[in-house]
């Protein structure tokens, strides 16, 4: 069965896994508010379906995300409020209780690319590339990366990602345990899906507790999000932020 949720967010169950696909191609997958609701109640109707065993993200071909919807942050930054759904969402994918997957093909940008350090299986594709560009905006990161990218690539590399804004390509993210297998475009999906049915077969109990000790206590990213959230929003209506999106907006008209 599959369902719409928001127009760009396609949610559909393939017997004991929930497949989350952004659907927004013309746009990248650039993330809006709506699509972040949308994934965030996905995930936790998913996690207290019982018969629901794994979770798995989907892009669309060439694009995973292209990050937030800068219109959104821009409302944001211009003096408006909202932008609780994005917090939610980081809270729910942090606290998310049953193993997550994703598959990625091309851009993963922003939050295409944090999203997949709480995931416990990532396949890519070689033409991805895994940007954070939050400083270049004027941001901070978010998604406790600023947590998790140094535990996994070391604080000088993940320096060169969060603060210099250095690409990674797919190859170099698999060699340095941020994803786990690199796969022809055309397999991805199958090779997303097949591991996400391995998983849904295991003992249930015995999953989740030996995923709980892999992961370790989540308080300190749930922490993580917190703080970067406090800075993020403090920094979204800063004059450099301001100045720093709308130079990116007009570069792209």
């Amino acid at each position: 069965m599959a369902e719409m949720a928001e127009g760009h967010v396609i949610i559909e169950r393939r017997g004991a896994v929930q497949v989350i696909r952004m659907n927004r191609p013309e746009k990248k997958n650039a993330l809006t508010r709506a699509m972040y609701g949308a994934i965030a109640e996905a995930l936790q109707s998913g996690d207290a379906d019982p018969q629901i065993a794994a979770h798995v993200f989907l892009g669309v071909p060439g694009a995973f995300s292209a990050g937030n919807d800068l219109t959104d942050f821009m409302a944001v930054a211009m003096g408006g409020e909202g932008g609780s759904e994005v917090w939610d969402f980081l809270l729910t994918l942090v606290q998310c209780e049953k193993p997550m997957l994703s598959g990625v093909d091309g851009i993963a940008v922003g939050i295409g690319t944090t999203l997949n350090l709480h995931c416990d299986l990532t396949f890519a594709t070689p033409r991805t590339v895994f940007r954070t560009p939050f400083v270049d905006l004027g941001l901070v990161p978010e998604a406790a990366s600023s947590l998790l990218l140094p535990a996994v690539l070391g604080r000088q590399q993940a320096f060169a990602m969060l603060g210099l804004g250095e690409g990674l390509s797919a190859e170099k993210a698999k060699a340095a345990g941020m994803i786990y297998d690199v796969v022809p475009e055309d397999a991805l999906e199958a090779a997303v899906l097949a591991a996400a049915d391995a998983i849904a077969a295991k003992p249930r109990e015995a999953l989740k507790l030996t995923r709980d000790l892999l992961r370790a206590p989540r308080e300190a990213a749930v922490e993580r999000v917190r703080q970067e959230n406090g800075l993020f929003r403090q920094r979204l209506k800063s004059d450099e932020a301001r100045a720093a999106l709308a130079a990116f907006m007009n570069r792209r008209k």
